[in-house]
């Protein structure tokens, strides 16, 4: 598929024909080239870039779903809605969504190259929940690696709850890694619990996974790097469950992140 059949894809929420894979050239390094020839045609329709999705830092999941390293896309200003305690988001042309309970880091400085912790640390200026709706063209989820980065790195929407500055947490990254990482998460669908996990399923901490993710997106070639203003969504602590319009949903966070509920529209 060229990045315009792509694009086309994601604005009608169409599923693809066949896997892009079916290609056994087709591998990581060429998704990635592709999706940036789909972030520019965005761009060049007047989309702007907010900021990035990671996906599969959760390695509870990843042999349910075949994925085995994270991956990334980007997150636009239209597909980014922010939100106090509670949001509603439209499901329009999503195609199979599915919600996740996230930490989401707003950055205020690039951090410097072969950043440690502490430069990551340095880097933030406050964290909040979110719920990433995700989503796949490819019948019930089935696609590997490389499919589900050309898809737009799963990226659908993203809700942001309410933003707590990250100096009122802790002092340092070693505080907030050991916060985030003991900090748990209770999924509820229409008031019932339907699953809980914790910050540490994310790469040990959402903070080691924005560290991976800013040494990945630094070695692909053609990658804008993060930018003061940006938003980086981190993974989810749970599997991702499937969504429709009408129901409302919530993560009851434990220390340090507020909670947040989300309702779904058509």
């Amino acid at each position: 598929m060229t990045p315009h059949t792509l694009l086309d894809h994601l604005d009608e929420g169409r599923l693809w024909s066949a896997p892009l894979t079916a290609n056994n050239s087709f591998d990581l390094e060429a998704a990635y080239a592709k999706a940036l020839e789909v972030r520019r045609l965005r761009m060049a329709r007047g989309e702007h870039p907010r900021g990035y999705k990671v996906g599969f830092t959760n390695r509870t999941i990843w042999p349910r779903y075949n994925v085995f390293a994270p991956i990334w896309g980007t997150v636009w200003d239209t597909t980014l809605t922010q939100a106090d305690d509670e949001g509603q988001v439209s499901l329009a042309r999503a195609c199979q969504p599915r919600i996740e309970p996230e930490t989401v880091f707003g950055l205020k400085a690039t951090p410097k190259p072969q950043a440690t912790l502490d430069n990551i640390f340095d880097a933030i200026d406050w964290i909040a929940p979110g719920f990433e709706v995700v989503q796949s063209h490819l019948p019930d989820w089935k696609f590997l690696p490389a499919d589900t980065v050309a898809d737009g790195g799963l990226h659908a929407r993203l809700l942001i709850g309410r933003r707590v500055p990250i100096l009122e947490l802790a002092s340092d990254a070693h505080a907030l890694h050991t916060l985030l990482s003991h900090a748990e998460v209770t999924l509820h669908k229409n008031g019932q619990a339907v699953e809980s996990g914790r910050g540490s399923n994310v790469l040990d901490s959402p903070l080691h996974a924005l560290r991976h993710f800013i040494e990945t997106l630094r070695d692909c070639p053609g990658a804008p790097d993060v930018k003061a203003g940006d938003v980086v969504t981190t993974g989810t602590w749970t599997d991702a469950w499937p969504v429709l319009p009408g129901e409302q949903w919530s993560a009851q966070f434990g220390l340090p992140l507020p909670s947040l509920a989300v309702r779904f529209t058509d």
